[in-house]
């Protein structure tokens, strides 16, 4: 017998608000949490735009061994996680007595890798790069320090699947908990910020260039589009078997339906409409569900010309004429990289609870692919009983999530 799967808490720390109540307010407004970065001018960046993102004072909150553990996006994932459990209702009490899983989406840590080997060639004295070190380089730096701070005892480790990575946690810990190996699982992504985090990625010319309107250079579908805006932060998932969560009153969310997979098979980095539309299939299918099903698409689409173009088209051989409506909430955050699977969870989880779809902001001229979908350019008042995510990352891994609002909780 195979469990249903539940959503009972979310939480949020991104540019567009640092808790739910900000970014649902940024999401109702269309509101771009993108600036641009004289430093990463200074240092020779391309392109200087990016999401802003604050780093969180967790001084009086965390003692101090717990916080030199932490990297930037550890410090972000700390914050997105204690309000998923304040919203799901999980207390130290509850998770001390019971079995707590944690699989989280991360797929770099540049800046303490940088200032060790920095401080070691300097020194000439490994011993000078602290005890915390260690911690925070390794890329499983996020789920070692929370399952350390909120100690959790059930299964716990990284996904590392480029910007798929956080849709890919919660589509394993689903499976997890559908399969009856964990009751709760404590799922996200986070994303570095910081000014060493995307220099490569700025070398492959991926970027936008459009500096002069930042808020205005995140273009997804858009024919003018020129590239994507790194961005980050962390957005944390909680999931439970639907028993486990209505013996101790939770909250319940949504219930995911399935969990799509896929691998193009082709270019590390050139994307293709084929493995995303097996993706799209797979959820469907798993989902029980029928195209005509599904109420809304968070769309991966991320600004780049080729990206954009073949989702639409991937989305189209799925949905046809009678594809839902569709948007890209990274018009707003720019491209969350390893957190985006989770933090578009989050989003359309927010989008459902409240009846309404956040628009793809910039969107003004579509192309010969995007003028086939229903996208939504404008605060839409809109009930979304089943929503698709979609998440795609290099290597040509794609994830695709469905969830359903439950009703008459």
């Amino acid at each position: 017998m195979e469990n249903r799967v539940v959503i009972t808490g979310i939480g949020i720390y991104s540019c567009i608000g640092k808790n739910l109540s900000e970014v649902t307010e940024s999401l109702k407004r269309g509101k771009s949490g993108i600036v641009l970065s004289p430093e990463r001018k200074d240092y020779g960046y391309r392109s200087g735009l990016t999401g802003y993102v604050e780093r969180p004072n967790l001084k009086g909150i965390l003692d101090r061994r717990s916080r030199i553990m932490l990297p930037e996006q550890g410090e972000f994932a700390y914050m997105a996680t204690a309000e998923a459990l304040k919203t799901a209702m999980l207390d130290t009490a509850y998770i001390a007595s019971h079995e707590t899983g944690i699989l989280y989406g991360n797929d770099s840590t540049a800046k303490p890798v940088i200032n060790s080997v920095d401080i070691i060639r300097e020194k000439r004295n490994t011993m000078m790069v602290g005890s915390g070190s260690v911690f925070q380089t390794m890329n499983s730096t996020v789920t070692m320090n929370l399952a350390t701070i909120f100690k959790l005892k059930g299964i716990n480790f990284t996904v590392s699947g480029a910007c798929a990575s956080g849709s890919h946690a919660i589509g394993l810990g689903y499976l997890m908990i559908k399969h009856g190996y964990q009751d709760c699982v404590i799922c996200g992504g986070a994303q570095e910020v910081n000014l060493y985090s995307m220099g490569s990625f700025d070398a492959l010319g991926a970027f936008s260039a459009r500096e002069d309107e930042p808020s205005k250079a995140s273009r997804p579908f858009d024919r003018s589009r020129d590239g994507l805006i790194p961005s980050g932060g962390a957005a944390t998932v909680i999931i439970e078997s639907l028993e486990h969560a209505q013996k101790r009153g939770a909250p319940l969310l949504g219930e995911i339906l399935g969990y799509g997979f896929s691998s193009n098979g082709d270019h590390i980095s050139n994307p293709t409409a084929d493995g995303p539309k097996r993706a799209l299939e797979q959820v469907i299918k798993q989902s029980g569900l029928l195209p005509a099903d599904v109420d809304y698409i968070n769309a991966h689409a991320t600004s780049t010309i080729a990206g954009d173009s073949a989702e639409a088209r991937a989305l189209y051989s799925v949905f046809g004429d009678k594809c839902p409506w569709v948007s890209s909430t990274k018009s707003m955050t720019g491209h969350e990289c390893w957190m985006a699977g989770a933090s578009e969870i989050v989003y359309s989880v927010l989008m459902m609870q409240n009846n309404f779809i956040a628009p793809n902001i910039n969107f003004e001229n579509p192309d010969e692919d995007s003028k086939k979908l229903k996208i939504v350019t404008e605060l839409k008042e809109q009930e979304i009983d089943i929503f698709i995510s979609n998440s795609f990352g290099f290597g040509g891994t794609n994830s695709a999530l469905a969830v359903k609002k439950i009703k008459n909780k």
